[in-house]
C-alpha cells in the first residue's frame, strides 16, 4: 500500500501534475489558437507532445509493474511476470561479477584482517567490551550450572567419562613420558637426594636411634641398682653407622651413571610399564579401583561441592566492580592484541589462514547465494515484490515521468518550428 507521505507518492503526484498541467496548457491553446494563431500554434504543440510523452513514459513505467489501467496488453507487468529469470539472472549476475574467488580473495588480503584485529584488541574500551560479554556469556553458562537437571548432566557425564578411563593402561603411559629420555633417572637423583637431606636431620637420626634401641634392650644392664643403658648407646652408634653408610651409598649412585642400582631401577620401572599397559590382571585390578571409585558416593558429593564452589565464586567475582575474571580477560585482551601487533610473521600466518579458508568458502557457498537469490525472488508474492522494488527506485523511475513530459514538449515545439520554417520556404 502506498503511502501518501512518501517519497514515492510525492513524486507520483509531481509527474501527473505536470501531465494536468500540459492538458490545461492544451486546452489554453485551443483557445488562443484563433486569436493569437503563432502563440496558440506553439503552445498547441508544446502540449500535445508533453502529453503524449507523458503518457509514454507513464505506460514504460508502469509496465515494469503491473498492467497499465489493467488491461492485458503484451509484454507488461514484467518484473512480476519474468521474477523468476530475474532472480535466476541476479543471482548470477552477483556470483560472477563480486563473488568470485579472485575477487573476494583480493579484498580479503587488502582488508589485512590480523592487523585490524590486534588494533582492535589493544584499544582499552574494545577489551573492556569484549571482556564484558565474555563475562556475560560465561555467567549465563556458570548460572546453569544451579539447575539440577544441569548438575545432574555434569555430573552422570564426568563419571561416564570417567568409567570409560584405563587406568592401568593411562597410568603406563604416564609414567612412560615422565620417565622416557632419561628423566627416570633424574627422579632417581631427586628421589635420593632427599632421602639424604632428611637421614642428615637430627630428628630423623633419633627416631632411627629409638627403634635400634628397642632391638638392643638386652644390652640394658642394672648394676648395683644403678641402669646401665648400653642400649641406648649401640642404638645411637647404630644409627650414624646405618645413616653414614646410606649417605656414601647414595653418593655412589649419585657419581656413577652405571651404578647397579640404577639399572634396577631402571629394569623395575619398565616393569611397572609394561604390567601396567599389558599385563591384565594389573588392568583389571584398576578397573575394579575405578568402578568403586565411581560408585563411592563421596566422590559424587566431592564433585557436587566442586561445582558449587566454582559457581559460587565466579558468580561473586563477577558482580564486583573489581572482578578478577574481568580484569584478567581485559588484560589478556589488550597484551594479545599487543603481542600480535608486533609480530608481523604472526599476522601473516593469521592472514594466509583466513586466506586459506576463505578460498574454498567461497568455492562452497558462492552458487549456494546465488541459488538463494533466486529462490527468494520467486518465493516472493507478486505484489509484495512489485512493492519492495518500486518503494526502493520508483522515486527515481517518475523522473522519466517528467523528463517524458518536458523533453516530449520540447521536442513537440521544434517539429513545430520546422514545419512553420518548411511551410515558409
Amino acid at each position: 500500500m502506498l503511502k501518501l507521505d512518501s517519497p514515492l507518492a510525492r513524486m507520483k503526484a509531481i509527474a501527473s501534475g505536470l501531465f494536468l498541467l500540459a492538458a490545461a496548457l492544451y486546452v489554453a491553446a485551443l483557445m488562443l489558437i484563433h486569436s493569437h494563431p503563432v502563440l496558440g500554434g506553439y503552445m498547441k504543440a508544446f502540449s500535445e507532445a508533453a502529453m503524449v510523452g507523458a503518457i509514454a513514459d507513464w505506460f514504460a513505467v508502469t509496465a515494469l509493474f503491473r498492467r497499465p489501467l489493467g488491461l492485458p496488453i503484451p509484454h507488461t507487468a514484467i518484473i512480476p511476470r519474468n521474477k523468476a529469470r530475474i532472480g535466476a539472472n541476479l543471482g548470477d549476475f552477483i556470483c560472477t561479477h563480486f563473488l568470485s574467488r579472485e575477487q573476494v580473495l583480493q579484498k580479503v588480503s587488502e582488508f589485512d584482517t590480523a592487523r585490524r584485529l590486534a588494533q582492535w584488541l589493544s584499544k582499552e574500551d574494545n577489551a573492556a567490551v569484549l571482556s564484558g560479554l565474555a563475562v556475560k556469556l560465561a555467567g549465563h553458562g556458570i548460572g546453569a550450572l544451579r539447575d539440577e537437571r544441569v548438575r545432574q548432566f555434569v555430573r552422570s557425564t564426568a563419571l561416564a567419562r570417567l568409567e570409560e578411563v584405563d587406568l592401568a593402561k593411562m597410568s603406563g603411559q604416564l609414567l612412560e613420558v615422565l620417565t622416557d629420555d632419561g628423566r627416570a633417572q633424574e627422579v632417581l637423583d631427586a628421589v635420593l637426594n632427599q632421602v639424604d637431606v632428611s637421614l642428615q636431620g637430627e630428628a630423623t637420626k633419633k627416631r632411627i636411634a629409638d627403634v635400634l634401641a628397642t632391638e638392643f634392650e638386652f644390652l640394658r644392664f642394672n648394676v648395683f641398682g644403678k641402669e646401665l643403658p648400653l642400649h641406648n648407646v649401640a642404638g645411637n652408634w647404630s644409627s650414624a653407622k646405618l645413616v653414614e653408610r646410606i649417605s656414601d651409598v647414595i653418593s655412589e649412585v649419585n657419581h656413577d651413571t652405571e651404578h647397579p642400582l640404577r639399572k634396577h631401577f631402571n629394569q623395575q620401572l619398565g616393569a611397572l610399564v609394561h604390567k601396567l599397559k599389558e599385563e591384565p590382571a594389573f588392568r583389571l585390578r584398576a578397573a575394579q579401583l575405578r568402578a568403586q571409585l565411581v560408585q563411592h558416593p563421596a566422590l559424587h558429593s566431592y564433585l557436587t561441592d566442586m561445582v558449587d564452589d566454582v559457581v559460587t565464586w565466579f558468580e561473586e567475582d563477577i558482580t564486583r566492580s573489581d572482578s578478577t575474571t574481568r580484569q584478567r580477560l581485559e588484560e589478556g585482551t589488550r597484551k594479545l592484541g599487543d603481542a600480535l601487533s608486533e609480530d608481523a610473521l604472526m599476522q601473516a600466518w593469521i592472514n594466509d589462514q583466513i586466506l586459506a579458508m576463505a578460498g574454498p568458502l567461497v568455492e562452497r557457498y558462492r552458487s549456494e547465494i546465488g541459488r538463494y537469490i533466486a529462490e527468494r525472488i520467486e518465493a516472493w508474492n507478486e505484489k509484495e515484490l512489485v512493492e519492495q522494488l518500486e518503494s526502493h527506485v520508483g522515486k527515481d523511475l517518475q523522473f522519466i515521468r517528467i523528463n517524458g513530459t518536458l523533453v516530449g514538449g520540447l521536442v513537440g515545439v521544434i517539429i513545430h518550428l520546422g514545419t512553420e520554417f518548411a511551410l515558409q520556404m
